[in-house]
Order: C-alpha cells, then structure tokens, then sequence
C-alpha cells in the first residue's frame, strides 16, 4: 500500500509557502486554486488581479514552485513514516522529529538509519554476533585492554573446515567498530553538522590529469585551482565541471578534516575508557562513510547552485533579448553574408511575406552594388537587414557604397544578431513554410523578419540556440528547459499576437493554445481565410471554453467585428466597457482610443464582487492606447564606417555598440568588427557594481571605449566609464567577478558564425593605457 499524498490546497502547505513567501494566506489559497483549475500564468497575473491581490508573475511563480516543492517534501514524509512503521520502529520521539524535519534533506538524514541498503560491513559484524561487543565498546565503561580481552568471548570456531568468521579478538573488535561507526554515520544530527561545517569551510580544489597538461589548454586556470565552496560563482564552478566531462581535469571538495574527527572524537568518544578504539571509530565513520557521502551531496548542491544561477542569468538575456525592439510593418532586404557561398538575399513584405531571393557574391562588386539599388528600386525597402556573422562588415560596406549612388529617400542599413538563424533554416517548421525555398535562403528570410519582429521569429527557435546562454548544454536540461519556455510565454503574452499573420509557433506560446491548438487554429485561419473576431476561435476543433478563456485576451484581431478585439481587453469585460460607452453616449469604437472621453469614465461606479480597480484601470489604459506594445520604440546602433575588424581598433577608441550576452563577470558588447568585445564588472560603471543586469540588458546600446585589444587570442577588452577605463578601479578585482573570470567563458558564448570570446583558462587581456611611446598590442605606437 502507497502512502497517502497531500492536496496542493492542503492548509499546512498553504500555511507554509504563506509564511515562507510573506503573502497572506489567503492570497495563497486562492491563487493555488487557480492554478489547479487549469489556468496559465499570465492569464493569473493579467486578468485574476483581485483574486491573487495583485501578484505579478514573479511572485505567482514562487507560489506555484514553492508550493509543488512542499507537497513533493510531504509526501515524502508521508512515505518516511509509512516505511519506519511497517518496520516496527517508529515511537513517539522519532515520529515527532520527523513531523519537525523542514527540508528534504533533513528528512533523507532522518530516514537513512531505516532505509533499506545492501549489506553493510554493520550489517555483516551483526550477523557474526558482535552486536552485543558494540553495545559494550559503546558503554565506555571498559579500557582498550579490557576491550580487547572482553573481544576474545566473540571469537569464532572453523566450521567444517572452512576459515573462521571472527579469528582474533581484534577482528571481533573491528566488526564492533564497524557497528558503531555505521550508526555515528547515520546519525542526523552528526550528518547534519558535518555538512555544514563542510559547506562553510570546505575548499573545491581541481587539477590536471597527467597527459592533458597544456599551455594551450582553454582550463589551463583549474591546473592547479583552489576556491572556498561557499563562494565559488557558479561560472567558474560550470567551467571547473566542463573541464572534468571533456576528460582534462579532476575535481574534489576538500573538507577541514582534522576539525572533523576532533568534533566527532568530542561528541562520541568524550568520557569513554577506550580511547584508542573510538579514535578508530570516528577517523573511519567519516572516512570510510560520512566523508564521501556528503561531498556527493555537496557536489550535487553546488552543481544545483551553479545551475539555477546559469539558468536565471540565460532567462534574463532570452527575456531581454525576445523583448527587443521592433521594426514593425516594413519592407525589409535581408541579406544572409557569407564569402564562398555568397551573400543570400530575401525581399519580404511588410507583413514578412517573401517576395524575391537572390545570391550575391562580395567580389563581384559592381553586380552586388547594381543588384542591391534594382531590388530597392524595385520593392522600395525601408529596411536592409544585415546578419552579423562571416562576412557582415564587408556585405554592410558595399551595401551602404551601393546605396549612396541613389536618391533619397534610401532605405536604412541594419546589423541584425543572427545567431540561431541557420538552426531555424533546417528545422520543420522552416520547411513547412518555405518547402521549394534552399536552406541557405531560409536564413536571410529569418534575418529580415527578425528585424521587423525579433520576437515572432526567435519562438521559431529553439531557445538554447539563441546564445545567450552560460555554459546552457551542461546545465540541468529539464530545469532549463521548463525556465526558458516560461519566459518566452510570458513575452509572448506580454506583447500580445496577431491571430491572423501569427506563425503556429508563435501561437503555441499564448496561454491556453499549445502547439496542437496552434496548428488547428492555423488551419482553420487558412481555409476560411482569416478571423473576423475572437468569438471565431470557438470554431476551432477542440479549442474548449477554458482554453478560450486563458487565451482570448492575448489575441489580437485587427479590423474586426468588434472594436476592442484589437485590445488586451478580455472578452468577458466586453459588457462592462459597453457599459462604459452608453453611461458617456458614444458607442464603444468612439470610446476605444479617446483619451478625453476615456478620462471622463469614473472608475468607482463600476467597482463589484468580481471587478475591482486592478481590473479597471487595466481596461482604461487598454481603452486609452489600444494593442499598445511594450516593447521600446525601434532604434537600430551606428557603427562606425571606418572600423571593420580588430585590427582597426586604437586603445582610447570610444564607439558605439549593441549588449549581445551579460554573463556574472561582465558584458559582452557587439561593436561590429565580428568579434564581440568584453566590459569587465569592473568596468560597467564609475561606481560599484555588483550585478551587471542592474545596468545594462540585451540589445541596450552603449558607448564604450576600447582599453586594449589582443589580436592573437582574439581578445577586446572595453569599457563604460566616463574615463575610459584609466582610473584607478580598472581592472580591480570586485564581488561578482575578478579578471579570472574573463577566462571562464566559453565556446557556447561565441558569437554565431565568426564570432569569439575568451576561453576558459586563457587570461584576460590587461588594459592599455596609450601613453607616449608605448605599442599598443596591434602594432600601432603612440607618439
């Protein structure tokens, strides 16, 4: 018979994660409820404000994470306690210090002396007797030489010629050491201290194997590397592990163990007459038994502390970065670059619909500067879109060479991040919309649209492949996995989608729809021609009335039937705001954008049971801007004409450039030579900064000044500060990283196609300062 498990409603966990989270419970309550009634995230945290009390998406995702942990820990306890007493050995005191234990930690401690395990050195000195001789050695009441001749009534005979199981007292006493030792290393409080004292005091401490040693080695840094585990950040901890899986280094978690065995020795051995054999037992309850254990559960606890920091630090830039500005309905050329195999060439529409290929080569420059002034003339762009890998600068120089042989108005000339391009150009989806269309052309399609809608594009693909990660293929992938589609399902609905031009992989992400919903909505779109309002979607198969409800306010239908189906404004408010409009005398169109008439509606009058002014004011500033997207207003960098590559850059340079990737130990920033250049934390700002996120985000422009540049290890080292970088906090070492950080990224932070970074275990370039007569690391001297 299973153990009973527990409701997510359940009022100790409702208690609990109230306490835990400072929510009032009832807060708690309601919003589990929800939760368990089927309804998604963003539609809790849009349209169910008075029923959570106005919890945001963050707090609404503790609840429900934190929740799910406790139930997880509950019945697990339930099992515990099932498990003792079908055993016959839970009383009173130990029920209680189970119903006490607080984490799933505390209750594996607790449990371990019941649990079932293979046959133990304990287990085999029980079977041979020496129970009682433990028991006795245990008392303390006896010296070492009283033990040993106490130990010679537990010695065994031959039987039938085979070799006795207890030949020598001192054998009768190690199988009692092996008892006593067993139950000091199952003890949860001895465990528990133990572990602590380790996780404060303890030292990761990696080193090279033997025929891997090489100064060309990217983990070069971990040869002979130690740092307090406690406060080993989580990149040079994923470095240190990725180091171990490609077979170069070994790591270990170095305890203080001297202070161990005196505190163990202190805790069991004080007052006992035996003090030779009980230094015996605690020098091998840890070595042999507590030791391993907990640095595997240590292991385990910084490999979970380094991974949920990757995992928060890759949301973030995939939110920032999913969250960039739009170009919106524009007609875009995108060119996809590339020396060998040319410059491929997609025209798209202002809804993205692809119009026109081509393929042009670089050293053709009089055909690829009269092909590029034909197509403008003929599609007449707003935009050319210029994906940023191989061969970028060189595609974007005779593109803008080309232009200037025309009038105005010319279209404007953009480098758009590409990364993931050429992994959406194989995937099915991208062969589902363009099946006749070569992959290589897929890629500039994708590059074009992702200007006019990063966000529309970037769902196409799967996130991990965006690089905007740290170290995201050694990361827990589940964990990862679930974070990452969170977020861009949160985007997603923040932004709201366009029910007739949206692709079925955008559609996948709105609350409520999924990826089999999309595809029927899809079809249904394509064979009927479009949606006329959002009461059409009841028409979709299997789309049910739970599944409208949480998707309903996300979708937009330009030009309908109704006048607020182009809003956030949720289908079942609609009798509301039309309430609204015949209270002022205007019909709900005229309403629906008229900030004057919007400003007259007094919010109070329409307060009930199940509206209340969260929900209001909601409608009003819908009502005010209509399908108002939050993304900030486009704005594409500068970058400078003259600098195409590495080599042109000068130490002082001050250029502008685009965030591509924040990572712990600073930022990386696209400054359009190809390889993108590293601002150290210590260079973000003039003051302290512990986080770069507090500063900066993905695709944020900012103006930086070149502080050196490393030709041979493809090294550019930036900054922010007003003076360049040449003050006295450059290159200081500070919280949050030191320049053994730069050293830590890795090839999944490279910029796709071209692109490079530093290396784990290459050290940073140091920064240049151009005085008179120095040489700068690319040749040039200063006069």
């Amino acid at each position: 018979m299973t153990a009973p498990t527990l409701d997510l409603l359940a009022p100790v966990l409702v208690s609990r994660v109230a306490t835990e989270l400072s929510l009032n419970p009832q807060q708690v309550q309601r919003t589990l409820a929800l939760f368990a009634e089927g309804a998604t995230l963003p539609f809790i945290a849009r349209y169910r404000k008075e029923v959570t009390g106005g919890l945001d998406e963050v707090q609404l995702r503790d609840v429900r994470e934190r929740a799910e942990y406790l139930k997880e820990m509950e019945d697990r306890r339930a099992a515990i306690l099932k498990s003792i007493e079908e055993q016959g050995k839970l009383d009173d005191a130990l029920k209680a210090t189970i119903l006490a234990a607080d984490t799933k930690q505390a209750l594996e401690d607790l449990y371990l002396p019941f649990k079932p395990k293979r046959r133990t050195r304990a287990m085999i000195a029980r079977e041979r007797g020496l129970g009682p001789l433990a028991e006795t050695l245990m008392q303390g009441a006896m010296d070492d030489a009283a033990m040993l001749a106490q130990a010679a009534g537990f010695v065994l005979p031959e039987v039938d010629g085979k070799p006795s199981e207890v030949p020598t007292p001192e054998a009768a006493l190690q199988g009692a050491r092996d008892i006593l030792a067993e139950q000091i290393a199952e003890d949860a409080v001895v465990r528990g201290w133990v572990r602590e004292v380790t996780r404060a005091k303890g030292v990761v401490k990696s080193s090279v194997l033997a025929d891997k040693k090489s100064d060309d080695s990217k983990f070069k840094d971990y040869f002979e590397f130690s740092e307090s585990l406690g406060t080993i950040p989580s990149h040079r901890m994923l470095a240190i592990r990725r180091g171990e899986t490609e077979g170069e280094l070994l790591w270990r978690i170095e305890a203080p163990v001297e202070e161990i065995n005196a505190r163990l020795f202190s805790e069991v051995g004080t007052g006992k007459k035996a003090v030779q054999q009980f230094t015996l037992v605690c020098a091998d309850a840890y070595k042999r038994l507590l030791s391993p254990a907990i640095e595997v559960e240590l292991r385990v606890e910084l490999k979970t502390r380094a991974d949920d920091e990757a995992i928060t630090i890759f949301g973030r830039n995939l939110e920032q970065l999913l969250l960039a500005s739009p170009a919106g309905e524009k007609k875009v050329i995108g060119l996809d670059p590339g020396f060998r195999t040319g410059v491929k060439v997609a025209v798209v529409s202002a809804t993205g619909a692809l119009v026109h290929t081509d393929t042009l080569y670089l050293h053709q420059e009089d055909r690829f500067a009269g092909a590029v002034r034909l197509m403008v003339e003929r599609f007449t762009p707003e935009l050319i879109a210029i994906g940023n890998g191989t061969a970028s600068r060189e595609t974007e120089t005779l593109t803008k060479a080309a232009l200037r042989e025309m009038d105005a108005p010319r279209p404007q000339v953009v480098v758009v991040n590409e990364a993931g391009a050429s992994v959406y150009s194989a995937s099915d989806l991208a062969r589902s919309e363009f099946p006749e269309l070569d992959v290589s052309l897929r890629g500039a399609v994708s590059i074009a649209r992702r200007l006019q809608d990063p966000l529309a594009e970037l769902v196409k693909i799967d996130p991990k492949s965006i690089g905007v990660g740290q170290y995201q293929h050694d990361v827990n992938q589940t964990r990862l996995k679930q974070r990452l589609d969170d977020i861009v399902e949160s985007c997603v609905n923040r932004v709201g989608v366009e029910i007739n031009t949206a692709s079925s992989a955008l559609l996948g992400y709105v609350a409520g729809i999924g990826p089999s919903l999309a595809q029927s909505i899809v079809s249904l779109r394509d064979s009927k021609g479009g949606f006329k309002s959002r009461g059409d979607l009841k028409d979709v198969p299997r789309l049910g009335a739970k599944a409208f409800e949480q998707a309903a306010g996300f979708l937009r239908v330009r030009g309908g039937v109704h006048p607020l189906d182009a809003s956030a404004v949720h289908p079942e408010r609609y009798a509301l705001v039309e309430r609204m409009a015949k209270d002022l005398g205007v019909a709900v169109g005229e309403l629906v954008g008229n900030e004057a008439l919007v400003d007259r509606i007094a919010l109070q009058q329409y307060v009930s049971d199940d509206v209340g002014m969260p929900t209001l004011r909601d409608i009003v500033a819908e009502l005010k801007k209509p399908g108002r997207d939050p993304r900030a207003a486009f704005e594409p960098p500068a970058f400078r004409e003259d600098i195409q590559k590495p080599s042109d850059l000068l130490p002082g340079m001050v250029l502008e450039g685009v965030v591509t990737n924040i990572v712990a130990f600073g930022v990386f920033v696209d400054i359009g030579v190809h390889q993108d250049g590293l601002v150290h934390v210590s260079q973000i700002a003039d003051k302290f900064v512990k986080d770069p996120n507090d500063v900066v985000k993905v695709g944020m422009k900012v103006k930086v000044t070149v502080q050196s540049v490393d030709l041979p290890r493809s090294r550019i080292a930036l900054s922010m500060r007003s003076d360049g970088g040449m003050g006295p906090r450059a290159g200081a070492s500070v919280e949050g990283g030191t320049r053994r950080d730069v050293q830590q990224n890795n090839q999944q932070n490279s910029p796709q196609r071209g692109g490079a970074r530093p290396a784990p275990g290459k050290p940073a370039a140091k920064p240049f300062v151009p005085t008179k007569g120095a040489v700068a690391p690319n040749g040039i001297r200063f006069k």
